[in-house]
């Protein structure tokens, strides 16, 4: 009776397991696709700031501090994406 009963509850559970699985899965190429779309965007900022600099929009110390702070924001995002 006792194998029967595991039997069952093995089989029920099956699905239950897989669709957690799937779910992880979503979940994580979610994280990843959103990391990607924020790295995108951050590569599209230290863009603009660069060519802000060059048209004179931006001085020297403004495009240097902002510049710093973009690339160590893109850093972070890239370490997070690594963690997935």
């Amino acid at each position: 009776m006792l194998v029967v009963l595991a039997l069952v509850v093995l089989v029920v559970a099956g699905p239950l397991r897989r669709g957690r699985a799937e779910a992880v899965e979503a979940s994580d190429s979610a994280r990843r696709a959103a990391l990607e779309a924020a790295k995108e965007a951050k590569y599209a900022e230290i863009r603009d700031a660069e060519l802000d600099h060059r048209m004179g929009k931006l001085s020297d110390e403004d495009w240097r501090a902002q510049d710093r702070t973009l690339r160590a924001e893109a850093i972070e995002i890239l370490r997070r994406l690594d963690d997935l």
